[in-house]
């Protein structure tokens, strides 16, 4: 608030989750404007389970999960799960680049993850949840509303993952590589979820797709109210959803250009400390690799 008044800023936008709800808290008092959904969507968005109910309630294709109470349940449903699925996902249910996650084939090694983030992370065997895990591609759906329309969405799969080799799931959900794609079974399964989400959308609504081992896509989660790290993906290739926000803020009526406007097989490829490039895939062959 006191940033804002001293800067006299006319809009206001949060990124990190916790401080995208704190925002929203208080957008009422602010003397700044806001472009976010409403608070309710917000904190449904943040817990993953409630979210993964929410979505089954309006036949949203997700992963099948399960909550826990205490550890004495984590051994047991998670054995249920993998009755029916090779491996089970076991993650907490708030936080980001997932966070305390691992793939697991027993009830005992996911009764021994957990375990171990309560005596040493003190978390609570209630703050996870295990689900399927799903092993086909990953796909990141970002999407910006307006008055409960759409006004533009556009995905890409998630190819390489920053520093998978050092996690034990392999995955840290952002990206080294990336393409864009046009894939309308995401494009309409993503929708769906942000209207189970929020009836009448409103603001920026970012969602995670992956597919099961049938090709079937499914949500994982929305980060609702904030962008995708890789924001500047979409505005380099020109489509700068942070420009059309901060507009819609400010009162514009903007432009609807539906579902998927780039040009699939745009590759975005970065590293830590190393900047980033895009390149159309076309072009990659083109490029020079260690073995010529």
């Amino acid at each position: 608030m006191a940033a804002v008044e001293r800067w006299r800023c006319d809009v206001v936008h949060a990124q990190p989750d916790p401080d995208v709800r704190a925002l929203g808290s208080i957008r009422e008092r602010l003397p700044a404007a806001t472009f976010l959904p409403p608070q309710e969507a917000l904190e449904t968005a943040a817990d993953k389970a409630a979210f993964a109910a929410r979505m089954a309630t309006a036949s949203v294709p997700v992963p099948h999960a399960c909550t826990f109470s205490s550890l004495g349940d984590v051994a047991g449903m998670t054995e249920e799960l993998l009755e029916e699925h090779e491996r089970a996902w076991v993650r907490a249910r708030v936080g980001a680049g997932a966070r305390a996650s691992l793939p697991v084939r027993s009830g005992a090694q996911a009764e021994a993850w957990v375990r171990w983030w309560v005596d040493e992370r003190g978390l609570a065997p209630s703050d996870f949840m295990a689900s399927e895990l799903l092993p086909g591609r990953e796909f990141a759906y970002q999407s910006l509303w307006q008055d409960g329309e759409l006004v533009a969405g556009q995905a890409r799969e998630r190819v390489e993952y920053l520093y998978g080799h050092l996690t034990p799931s392999g995955q840290t959900s952002t990206p080294a590589v990336a393409r864009t794609v046009r894939n309308p079974a995401v494009d309409e399964v993503a929708q769906a979820a942000v209207r189970a989400l929020d009836p009448s959308p409103h603001g920026v609504f970012c969602v995670d797709i992956k597919e099961s081992a049938g090709g079937v896509p499914k949500v994982t989660e929305i980060n609702a109210g904030r962008f995708f790290t890789t924001s500047n993906f979409f505005a380099a290739a020109g489509l700068n959803m942070p420009d059309m926000a901060i507009r819609a803020a400010l009162g514009e009526a903007l432009p609807r250009l539906g579902s998927s406007p780039l040009e699939p097989d745009l590759y975005w490829i970065r590293m830590v400390d190393m900047g980033y490039v895009l390149v159309p895939g076309h072009e990659l062959d083109a490029w020079p690799r260690p073995d010529r």
